[in-house]
């Protein structure tokens, strides 16, 4: 029997940063005596059922030990989706978590960039339409782009259309060749948008993927996947 999503391996093996957790907020810290750029990174939503808190989770704290490796402080942010009328809840959630990683001493409050995931990625709408000068980018990681039409969600959250918002920020997308449909189907909508717009939106492909392919696919796709992932970062992080 397959072990649960929570309990999958990461298909790297950064070594592990010392962590601290303060309210909803995991820091993986590196090692460093100066204010560091930060990556703050949204799991999925709704979470599986009894999977736990996915500051736990292997993925996100590999995630986590593979950011600070490179000397940036990763912040895994924690909420619940229990029922879709806690989106508009999780987005004020993430915002106070992005505030109090910028308040933290160690972290250079100018230099920041949001990471989504899976569902996470519905929340990134807020992000598009409303763009902070300390944010450097913003990554989507098989993100939800779109929300399926049985979804009761409000207008906020559809990214495709934030993309109409005036701004220039820079975009990651990472796409799984095997992802499900209603993912594929909201990351082709956002991707054709971006053209249209000719807003340039950093593409990085894994043919042979899986929607969660960072812990179901241990391959040398994944694994240049997620590298390539986290060089963008940095570079959207260097001065």
């Amino acid at each position: 029997m397959a072990a649960p999503i929570e309990q999958r391996p990461f298909v790297l093996s950064p070594p592990l940063a010392p962590v601290e957790r303060h309210g909803r907020v995991d820091l993986h810290l590196p090692a460093a005596d100066t204010p560091r750029p930060a990556v703050v990174l949204v799991h999925g939503a709704p979470l599986p059922p009894d999977s736990g808190d996915p500051r736990d989770w292997l993925l996100y704290c590999g995630y986590g030990a593979l950011l600070a490796e490179q000397g940036l402080v990763a912040a895994v942010v924690s909420y619940r989706v229990d029922d879709l009328a806690d989106v508009p809840v999780a987005a004020d959630q993430i915002a106070a978590a992005v505030e109090q990683v910028r308040a933290d001493p160690r972290v250079d409050a100018d230099r920041l960039v949001l990471w989504f995931f899976s569902g996470g990625g519905l929340l990134s709408a807020d992000w598009l339409r409303a763009t902070p000068p300390w944010l450097c980018g913003l990554v989507c990681t098989y993100p939800l782009l779109t929300p399926p039409q049985e979804w009761p969600i409000d207008d906020r959250f559809h990214p495709v259309d934030a993309l109409d918002s005036t701004g220039d920020l820079p975009i990651v997308l990472t796409r799984a060749g095997l992802d499900m449909p209603m993912v594929q189907v909201g990351i082709d909508a956002f991707v054709a948008k971006a053209a249209d717009l000719g807003r340039p939106v950093q593409i990085i492909d894994v043919p042979n993927g899986r929607h969660g392919f960072d812990v179901l696919d241990h391959t040398d796709e994944s694994r240049d996947a997620v590298r390539t992932a986290r060089d963008a970062v940095l570079r959207l992080l260097t001065p």
